[in-house]
């Protein structure tokens, strides 16, 4: 699957600690109408059969909408189910190794925090960048945080498109107008909210506003996209 940058606009990170009582699937569903352009599949603690029939769900889901689908560390999952892609982070497998196990027609994004570690995920095959966290977050433990500098200096030494990430709101979106990014990796701004339909579609129209993009170049489903009728997510 060929990466299209417009498609990273709202890049939805899962996370199951908010279900209260939905399905993950349902929730993803509800992101995606909301606006969510891409979604990606973090399981920390599920078992591998579960992890795996979850994965499947969302994948069909994510077909039926045309909005990429990878999965957060786990290659060979991710080759298993023919997930769009995968995402790797700087202590997880190297990228040039993940490029190696997913080949060079799926999706491979790589997180990074520094000009050197970006550089060298570009040349390893990296398809796109995760740069965070550029606020404070408490959805990941191991977060370090990078400076506005920083990555708006990581989005001038790479060609690949880069995306933040890390305590991003619909209140402080508007702070990283200008840095270069071609947008914004959420977990909690989207899924911690009672109406995750309604989130998702306020933190896209901030987030184009701050990118400067006009909602007709969006590839969000809510500008223009349809799922495919008569097939079963």
């Amino acid at each position: 699957m060929t990466l299209d940058p417009k498609s990273l606009l709202l890049y939805a990170v899962t996370d199951r600690r908010w279900l209260n009582g939905q399905s993950l699937k349902s929730q993803v569903e509800e992101a995606i109408l909301g606006g969510a352009t891409f979604v990606q599949l973090r399981e920390k603690d599920l078992g591998r059969e579960a992890f795996k029939k979850e994965a499947l769900e969302i994948k069909a889901l994510c077909s039926r909408f045309h909005v990429p689908f990878v999965l957060d560390d786990d290659v060979d999952l991710a080759r298993e189910i023919d997930a769009d892609g995968v995402h790797v982070g700087q202590k997880d497998l190297e990228a040039s190794c993940a490029r190696d196990k997913i080949g060079p027609g799926k999706i491979l994004g790589v997180s990074a925090q520094t000009v050197e570690e970006a550089i060298a995920a570009e040349k390893a095959g990296a398809d796109y960048l995760g740069v965070g966290a550029v606020f404070q977050t408490g959805s990941k433990d191991d977060a370090d945080h990078v400076s506005l500098d920083a990555l708006k200096a990581i989005c001038r030494a790479v060609k690949i498109p880069v995306i933040a990430i890390g305590g991003i709101t619909k209140e402080n979106v508007k702070e990283l107008s200008g840095s270069g990014i071609v947008g914004i990796a959420v977990i909690s701004a989207i899924f911690a909210q009672k109406d995750i339909k309604a989130a998702t579609r306020e933190l896209l129209g901030n987030t184009e506003g701050a990118l400067g993009i006009h909602p007709e170049d969006s590839a969000s489903p809510t500008a223009g996209g349809c799922p495919d009728e008569g097939k079963e997510a």
